[in-house]
């Protein structure tokens, strides 16, 4: 996820979302931002990928009905479509997970990753 500024930091420490971690394997795919988000689920299920070119002023971990947004910096989102849908959790809490929406600090690095074809085990 992108590196917050300062302030962010201090602010994820408080309310114990701690830092986010994104990571990409030839299986699956797995978003992480401390308490606050968890979810893994099959690289085959993002049917779409691309550049969110809104900026938020949110951070943290929150949507509804299935559009999720994980981030822990307004800028360089990402977001994905997802089929079928998936599972997450939100505070422990399971929720549904139609489009997920992240703050990575290589967007683009990560996109070419998703493009490339998955190494056969």
């Amino acid at each position: 996820m992108t590196a917050p500024n300062p302030l962010v930091r201090v602010l994820l420490a408080v309310t114990s979302l701690g830092r986010g971690t994104v990571e990409l394997t030839d299986e699956t795919l797995s978003v992480h931002l401390g308490i606050g988000w968890q979810s893994r689920m099959p690289r085959s299920s993002i049917v779409s990928a691309g550049r969110d070119p809104r900026h938020r002023i949110s951070i943290g971990a929150h949507g509804w009905g299935g559009t999720w947004l994980v981030n822990t910096s307004g800028h360089d989102l990402v977001r994905l479509a997802l089929h079928p849908d998936q599972r997450g959790r939100c505070l422990g809490i399971p929720v549904r997970v139609r489009t997920l929406r992240v703050s990575l600090a290589e967007p683009d690095a990560f996109l070419a990753a998703l493009d490339a074809p998955a190494h056969a085990a």
